[in-house]
């Protein structure tokens, strides 16, 4: 009995040693400027670059297959940081692939949902939670915008609203100009 279990344990220890050798020899590194890529990207996941997300976009773009310009939801500024980051030039975003829009989220009119859960299989980063033939509800913070939930919903009980601010992202609007003057150029003005 002793010696089946040192044979056994000194069986496990070659194979163990063996996987741990063949792991470091046959490990495959990512490519460094897929990962650079993937990280500019915003990932939305929503395949209107015509790839099925932005890691296949990012690998398409590595290997010279796409442009840089066929993410509408990166917009210009992604655009840019993608070419400073390749050396290219900057393209102006290419319409087949869509347009700049304000970041959405999905909003599922709760009362109107039947369960269906065609959103849920649509929604690429799982932001939609619910069970079949009951209420569906959206994970504000997970949902990419990417509308591919809209499609599939056959009651039409999904809205994509403007995502709110973030409190460090708002920006106070420029009041409009009134022709009225402010501070110390009305002082002037009065006493003169």
């Amino acid at each position: 009995m002793l010696i089946a279990i040192l044979a056994i344990t000194l069986i496990g220890f070659l194979f163990g040693l063996g996987l741990g050798w063949s792991c470091g020899k046959f490990r495959v590194d990512s490519d460094p400027v897929v990962e650079q890529i993937n990280d500019i990207l915003p990932q939305t996941q929503c395949g209107q670059c015509n790839y099925p997300g932005c890691r296949p976009y990012a690998e398409a773009i590595a290997a010279g297959e796409a442009e840089i310009n066929q993410c509408p939801p990166g917009g210009d500024a992604g655009i840019q940081a993608l070419a400073d980051l390749l050396g290219l030039e900057p393209l102006p975003l290419n319409p087949e692939n869509g347009a700049v829009k304000p970041k959405t989220v999905a909003v599922i009119d709760e009362a109107a949902c039947i369960g269906c859960t065609l959103c849920i299989q649509a929604c690429p980063v799982d932001a939609i939670v619910g069970s079949a033939k009951l209420m569906h509800t959206v994970i504000e913070s997970e949902c990419t915008g990417c509308d591919l939930c809209l499609p599939p919903c056959p009651v039409d009980c999904i809205e994509m609203i403007v995502k709110p601010s973030a409190p460090g992202e708002w920006i106070r609007p420029r009041p409009p100009d009134t022709g009225i003057k402010t501070g110390g150029s009305l002082l002037r003005e009065v006493s003169a």
